[in-house]
């Protein structure tokens, strides 16, 4: 008995660290998070228990539907758009014969820089006497007013979403194309198969764990996008580009409701968690 737990325990040990941050840092706020929104819990550190008051609260309240909504658009349009670029990147990375290391280094720079360095640059690219409607104004196409109208604002926030945090995903995939062994597509293409059957055919279905755990990431990150909006457009135009993640730091932080916060953040949670499981269903349907 001694002999079989001892690789366990050893095993624990070395993830034991990782475990205990996890449960301070991660376990332990979600459990009072959950219990905060029963209350309403002030600044001042009172509170009494109101029960599921806040989450009745929610369904009367239409800007928690709208910026329920406004989320959903967003990850609906930042999602793809990162995992084509990613893929995209780590498909041209994976042919390139010369330089590999320094155009991986430039791709990835801009998920090292600070999103709100990025916001801040991003912005004036956007504005109207800025660096796109410069170029836009050559063709007579400008100007556009990227970050003032409602329909613009999310894919153009998206974009820029996409260009600071693709790197990170780039290379996960890259990792799992250096994974697929090189005998498969030679025996493929000596079998007369072009490039998009091999790609089709041998290198998407052998990515695919690669892809799962990108496409959960991003939608986590998507759902949890809040600097460059804070800093791009404070969430407008006309609400926008109000998130639920936006919503909860205002009432957290702006009105000081710290339960209704937390239910926010709950509600945040449970999406989150739906949206990951029916992913993981299809995919794995998908695999089948």
């Amino acid at each position: 008995m001694r002999q079989r737990l001892r690789d366990p325990m050893t095993g624990l040990l070395f993830v034991l660290p990782m475990l205990v941050l996890f449960v301070i840092f991660r376990f332990v706020p979600t459990l009072g998070a959950a219990g905060m929104s029963l209350t309403d819990y002030k600044v001042s550190g009172e509170w009494s228990f109101v029960g599921v008051d806040n989450y009745a609260r929610l369904l009367d309240d239409p800007l928690f539907l709208a910026s329920l909504r406004t989320t959903l658009l967003y990850v609906a349009v930042y999602v793809p758009l990162t995992m084509l670029v990613s893929l995209g990147t780590a498909l041209m990375l994976n042919a390139a014969i010369h330089a590999k290391g320094l155009f991986r280094g430039m791709l990835f720079l801009p998920y090292v820089t600070s999103f709100v360095l990025a916001g801040v640059i991003w912005r004036w690219i956007y504005e109207f006497d800025g660096l796109l409607n410069g170029l836009l104004a050559k063709v007579d196409l400008g100007p556009v007013g990227f970050l003032e109208q409602s329909s613009l604002v999310l894919p153009a926030l998206a974009v820029v979403s996409v260009w600071k945090g693709f790197g990170y995903s780039m290379l996960i995939l890259l990792a799992g194309l250096k994974s697929i062994p090189g005998s498969y597509l030679e025996a493929a293409r000596v079998d007369g198969a072009n490039a998009w059957q091999r790609f089709r055919r041998i290198t998407l279905p052998l990515l695919r764990p690669a892809l799962f755990f990108v496409l959960i990431i991003e939608t986590i990150g998507a759902f949890q996008t809040f600097d460059t909006i804070y800093v791009m457009t404070g969430g407008g135009p006309a609400r926008a580009s109000y998130t639920l993640i936006y919503g909860l730091y205002e009432q957290g932080f702006k009105f000081f409701d710290f339960g209704y916060a937390a239910t926010l953040g709950m509600v945040l949670f449970a999406v989150v968690l739906i949206v990951s499981l029916i992913q993981r269903r299809l995919l794995d349907r998908g695999t089948s």
